[in-house]
């Protein structure tokens, strides 16, 4: 849906609502860090239980009769998932209980996954890598698998050995940075990671006097995961260096209510986007934040075959606007030359209206950077 019922929750006054509204607003947009999208009778659902016409449990409740009545048409669809998850989320946010314990993250994922993932709650027992937009097709050197329990077990004793007394709000932001950043670069689950470490992390953020009701979670999801990624990666071959600076920019969003722009391209170890700005600056026409698009990133061609922006650079900018080039550029660094995208495609990665998207793929159609394919429904386009 074009409009969005929770911004107006976050901003009740009536406690109850607001606090609902926020885990709501946070669960949904949590999502968007694996590419996934709710359904209306997911929202239509969430909105009856902040106006308290049903509890969380009866919320949950109507989601499994509905799936059971209403199957994903194919495996591809994750939207029971995506629906699912997102009522179990809202339903932790808006309890209070937590230990901060390793055995209350497990807690957190087994409560998040069960009958999602077969191995809701337990900690993998096999090595993993995941090509990552932000880096380039590149992979964050996640925990090894031997060495699982033992990592997470120290990271919460060191954590909670720290002492805040008498760090400055600098020092305290960097510090949290590090925290949550190491905590999820041990990846301890084969999937759900981030959602489960951003719901223990809000929750521990309470404990530490953070009352947040806002909607920087909710809208700057796939913002959030890229910072972790970059907080994990180097390649000194390249001058590339671990870097919390982008997590500290999401926090003080979060946590100290300040207006920094989160710029998913800004963290792109390309640089592009750096120059791409710059040359926009002056007539403000750089402020698109690329969304995650609504795609499998382990399908998503982000190798040998993604579009090389760095060459067809001029060629895209004497064909658009110098606004239209940066949208080109976004989509084409995001999706790469062989994955099969729409215009809701469009709209996620590039923040745009129905109507400006559509023009748009229309706009790289007849310039002939598009090409349409057939036998993914209609309106499916893939770069050349």
């Amino acid at each position: 849906m074009d409009h969005d019922p929770f911004k107006e929750y976050i901003r009740e006054s009536e406690p109850s609502k607001r606090d609902k509204g926020y885990a709501w607003h946070t669960a949904i947009g949590l999502q968007d860090v694996d590419g996934l999208k709710t359904s209306e009778y997911l929202v239509n659902t969430a909105v009856r239980n902040i106006e308290g016409e049903i509890t969380f449990d009866e919320a949950n409740a109507l989601l499994q009769c509905y799936y059971e009545e209403n199957p994903a048409p194919n495996a591809a669809d994750r939207t029971e998932e995506a629906d699912k998850v997102s009522a179990r989320i809202a339903a932790l946010l808006s309890e209070r209980a937590f230990s901060f314990t390793p055995n209350e993250y497990l807690s957190i994922h087994r409560k998040l996954f069960t009958g999602i993932y077969p191995h809701a709650g337990q900690i993998r027992d096999y090595n993993i890598t995941k090509k990552e937009w932000v880096l380039d097709g590149a992979t964050v050197l996640y925990g090894s698998a031997s060495e699982l329990r033992a990592t997470l077990d120290y990271d919460f004793s060191q954590e909670k050995k720290f002492s805040y007394r008498g760090l400055s709000t600098e020092e305290i932001i960097h510090h949290l940075a590090v925290f949550v950043s190491m905590l999820w670069q041990i990846h301890v689950f084969g999937e759900g990671n981030t959602r489960t470490t951003a719901v223990f992390f809000i929750k521990y953020l309470r404990t530490l006097g953070y009352d947040i009701t806002n909607d920087v979670f909710a809208e700057n999801a796939w913002y959030f995961r890229n910072a972790l990624v970059r907080a994990n990666y180097n390649n000194l071959k390249r001058g590339i260096h671990e870097t919390t600076e982008f997590l500290e920019l999401f926090l003080r969003n979060l946590l100290l209510g300040e207006s920094h722009p989160l710029r998913n391209r800004t963290m792109h170890i390309s640089g592009l986007w750096h120059e791409a700005e710059k040359a926009n600056i002056g007539s403000g026409k750089a402020n698109i934040d690329p969304q995650k698009a609504n795609i499998d990133p382990q399908k998503a061609n982000i190798g040998p075959g993604k579009a090389n922006i760095e060459v067809e650079s001029a060629q895209v900018n004497g064909r658009f606007t110098s606004k239209t080039a940066v949208h080109v550029h976004t989509l084409q660094d995001v999706l790469g030359s062989g994955t099969i995208f729409g215009r809701t495609d469009v709209q996620r990665i590039l923040g745009l209206k129905p109507t400006r998207s559509t023009e748009l793929l229309r706009e790289m159609s007849e310039r002939g950077l598009i090409e349409p394919v057939s036998g993914h429904g209609k309106g499916k386009y893939r770069f050349k």
